[in-house]
């Protein structure tokens, strides 16, 4: 039996609703002030911040249950210039996913 091979399939979308979270797996440098709540920052010795992470490596403003920041409107400057289905994000999805 031969296989058939399969053309023209249109990429999924990527939404908010198939949203794997990928880039929350990224290192976030803080960069200017846009709010992130002190508990959610983690200092190195020489005063650099990044967000803190959870033990597994994820962002720790992820919500795990909907895969959405819980500080959505304070997240760093970073994450605000990170859009949805830009090449970045493609990237992120398909390397991790």
């Amino acid at each position: 039996m031969s296989k058939i091979e399969v053309k023209n399939i249109a990429p999924v979308e990527i939404t908010c609703s198939n949203c794997e979270a990928c880039c929350c797996r990224l290192e976030v440098i803080i960069m200017s002030d846009t709010g992130v709540p002190d508990g959610y920052i983690e200092r190195d010795e020489w005063g650099s911040e990044t967000m803190r992470r959870s033990e597994d490596g994820w962002c720790a403003a992820l919500d795990r249950n909907t895969l959405m920041c819980s500080i959505y409107e304070q997240r760093p400057w970073v994450c605000r210039a990170f859009e949805m289905a830009s090449d970045e994000c493609i990237t992120e999805r398909e390397e991790n996913m």
